[in-house]
């Protein structure tokens, strides 16, 4: 599904800006439950914090239960020092990234953090 932007009155042209995507998945949503309400909350405010930034809207993804917040940001803003903000408030988490593509925004998914070898032969 492409991207379509809402229309922006304060930011700077459409040509600085870039939609981005952060989520989380099902079962970190599920194993934290108020992360979803933490995050909106965030991202809500974020933009008193940096002009560069704009929540759009929250959708959750009825197939796979994850959670996706819309985003626009400025381009030149640093958005893995956002996600890194983000983290901080929220339980140990992981970040995949999926690269902008032709029409679809990056999109930064937060999850468990795997368990590595040692810990669950430990645990």
């Amino acid at each position: 599904m492409p991207y379509s932007s809402p229309v922006l009155g304060t930011m700077d042209s459409p040509d600085h800006i870039q939609p981005i995507e952060i989520a989380v998945t099902y079962r970190f949503a599920q194993q934290h439950g108020w992360v979803v309400t933490a995050i909106t909350g965030f991202l809500s405010a974020y933009f008193m914090e940096d002009a560069r930034f704009r929540y759009c809207r929250q959708i959750h993804d009825l197939e796979s239960g994850a959670h996706l917040w819309l985003c626009e940001v400025g381009v030149a803003m640093p958005v893995p020092r956002l996600v890194k903000r983000l983290q901080a408030d929220l339980p140990p988490s992981q970040v995949c990234l999926r690269p902008a593509a032709e029409g679809v925004p990056a999109r930064y998914l937060l999850d468990l953090p795997e368990v590595s070898a040692a810990q669950s032969e430990a645990g």
